[in-house]
C-alpha cells in the first residue's frame, strides 16, 4: 500500500513509476486520488471549523443559561451544526473508502535498479555461478543463455528429464496421486522423502547459524492476512479457500509470517527481526496450462524454507542483499549451478520494490529455471498490516520494512539435483553436503538395486 502523503506531495513519481511498469490505466488514478483528497482535505477544513463554533456555541449557552437568558437561537444553530458536521464526516468516511481502494490496489514504487521491461524474457542476468553439464544438444541454446559468462563441461548422452527418471528409481508415483488428487499432485517416495526433509533441514541449520529464528507458521490464515501480503483481488485465484470459513491455505510461508506482527508496535532495539519459516505451500497454479504438468517442478503442495526480515527502513536494501547471498551459499554448497536474475519491471508483481530470482540450470532441460525470489516490499506491506517500530516510547512510530526470499523450495530443488547429479545409468548422485542428512550418497535405479 503506497503512502497517500507520497502521492499528495511527489505524485509525479507516482506517474513514472506506474509507466515503467506499463500501468498505463492506472495512471488517472493518481488524478482521481488527488482530487478526492483536495475534497476530504477541504471538507476537514469545514468540520474542523463546524467544531470550533460548536464549541463557542456550547461556551455561549452556558453563559445565557447562568445569567437565566434565553438561548433558543442558539440550540437551533447547534443542531444545524451538528447536522452539518455529521452529513461532511459521513461524505469524507466515502471518500477516504474511495482513496483506500486505489491506494490498496497500487503497485509498490520500484527501486531505482531494477530494469525497465516488459515481461521475463527482459530479466536481467546480473552474475552466474558454477559450471554447468551441457548436453551436447543443448550447448548453442546455453552459450546464448549465459552470454558466455559461464564454466560449463560438455556431455555426449542426453540426461533424462526429472519427470522421466522419476519411475527409473521409483521416487514418486504421479498417476495414483492424480487418481486421488488430481494432477500436479505427487506422492513422493523412497530416497526423495529423504531428499526432501534433508533439504530442509540443511537450510533450517545454515539460517539458525545466521541468527535466523525456526518458525513453524499456521498452515491457514484470515483473509486480512492475504489482504495484507498481497494484491488479494488478483491472487485469489492463485490460493485455496476454506468453504464456510475465513481461512486460506498459505501458498507461501511468507504470508503468515508478515501477519505474525500485524496491528503491532515493535520495539527499534528488536530489529532485525529474522525468521526462518518451515512450511508445506498450496497453490492453484491457475493460469498455468500446459507448463510442466509432468513431473514435480510446478505442483499444488510442495515444501519451503522462507526467509523473512523486518528491518528498519535505512537497512532494508542491505538486507535484501543478505537474502539473495543467503540462498545463493546454499545453492553453492548444493554444487547446483546457477545464475541470478534482477527482475524487470514488467515481470516484478506489485509487491516488491525489487526482486531477485535464483534460476538453476537444469541440464536435461537445457534451460534455467527459477528455484528462489528474493524480495524487498519496502514499507508496502507493513502499512496494509499496519506494522511499525519506535526507539523511544514517546516517538512517532514508523513503518517497518518487510523483505522475503525463499531459501529452499525443496521440490524445485529435487528436480534441479535429479537432472545434474544423474549418471548415464540413471544413478543420481546426492550433493555432498546433504550425505550426513540423507544418510545416502547415491539414489541406484530400481532395476540395479539389489
Amino acid at each position: 500500500m503506497l503512502d497517500l502523503k507520497l502521492i499528495r506531495e511527489n505524485p509525479d513519481v507516482a506517474r513514472a513509476d506506474l509507466l515503467k511498469r506499463g500501468e498505463i490505466e492506472k495512471l488517472k488514478w493518481i488524478d482521481e486520488i488527488l482530487e478526492l483528497d483536495e475534497k476530504w482535505r477541504e471538507n476537514l477544513r469545514r468540520i474542523n471549523a463546524l467544531r470550533k463554533e460548536r464549541n463557542s456555541i456550547a461556551m455561549e449557552i452556558g453563559k445565557r443559561k447562568k445569567a437565566g437568558q434565553p438561548a433558543d437561537d442558539l440550540l437551533e444553530r447547534s443542531k444545524e451544526v451538528v447536522r452539518q458536521i455529521g452529513e461532511l464526516e459521513k461524505e469524507n468516511n466515502a471518500i477516504r473508502e474511495k482513496i483506500d481502494y486505489y491506494l490498496w490496489r497500487l503497485p509498490n514504487i520500484t527501486h531505482e535498479s531494477v530494469p525497465v521491461g516488459k515481461d521475463d524474457s527482459e530479466n536481467v542476468p546480473i552474475r552466474f555461478w558454477g559450471k554447468a553439464r551441457v548436453w551436447k544438444g543443448h550447448l548453442e541454446s546455453f552459450l546464448e543463455q549465459s552470454g558466455g559468462k559461464m564454466e560449463y563441461e560438455v556431455i555426449e548422452w542426453k540426461p533424462l528429464l526429472h519427470a522421466d527418471l522419476l519411475p527409473v528409481i521409483d521416487g514418486a508415483d504421479l498417476e495414483r496421486a492424480a487418481k486421488v488428487s488430481g494432477s500436479r499432485f505427487y506422492y513422493l517416495k523412497n530416497e526423495l522423502v529423504i531428499l526432501d526433509l534433508a533439504l530442509i533441514r540443511f537450510a533450517l541449520d545454515r539460517l539458525i547459524k545466521k541468527g535466523f529464528v525456526p518458525v513453524t507458521p499456521p498452515y491457514m490464515v484470515r483473509r486480512f492476512v492475504e489482504q495484507g501480503a498481497t494484491v488479494f483481488d488478483d491472487f485469489e485465484e492463485v490460493i485455496y479457500k476454506v468453504e464456510g470459513e475465513d481461512l486460506y491455505l498459505i501458498p507461501t510461508a511468507e504470508h503468515p509470517l508478515a501477519g505474525m506482527h500485524a496491528n503491532e508496535i515493535l520495539d527499534g532495539k528488536d530489529l532485525p527481526l529474522l525468521y526462518a519459516g518451515v512450511s508445506p505451500c498450496f497453490r492453484k497454479e491457475a493460469g498455468t496450462a500446459g507448463k510442466d504438468t509432468k513431473g514435480i517442478f510446478r505442483v499444488h503442495q510442495f515444501h519451503k524454507v522462507e526467509q523473512f526480515v523486518y528491518a528498519r527502513p535505512e537497512e532494508s536494501w542491505e538486507w535484501h542483499e543478505k537474502l539473495i547471498k543467503n540462498a545463493e551459499e546454499l545453492f553453492q554448497e548444493l554444487e547446483i549451478p546457477y545464475r541470478v536474475v534482477n527482475i524487470c519491471t514488467g515481470d516484478l508483481g506489485y509487491v516488491a520494490a525489487k526482486k531477485y530470482d535464483i534460476e538453476a540450470w537444469m541440464s536435461a532441460q537445457g534451460k534455467f529455471r527459477e528455484v528462489v525470489s528474493a524480495s524487498n516490499c519496502t514499507e508496502w506491506q507493513a502499512r496494509r498490516l499496519n506494522i511499525r517500530f519506535r526507539d523511544k516510547t514517546n516517538e512517532k512510530p514508523r513503518f517497518v520494512h518487510t523483505l522475503n526470499s525463499t531459501a529452499i523450495a525443496t521440490s524445485r530443488a529435487i528436480v534441479a539435483i535429479l537432472e545434474n547429479f544423474q549418471e548415464e545409468d540413471g544413478t543420481v548422485r546426492i550433493p555432498r553436503a546433504l550425505w550426513d542428512y540423507t544418510g545416502f550418497k547415491e539414489i541406484l535405479p530400481v532395476e540395479k538395486r539389489k
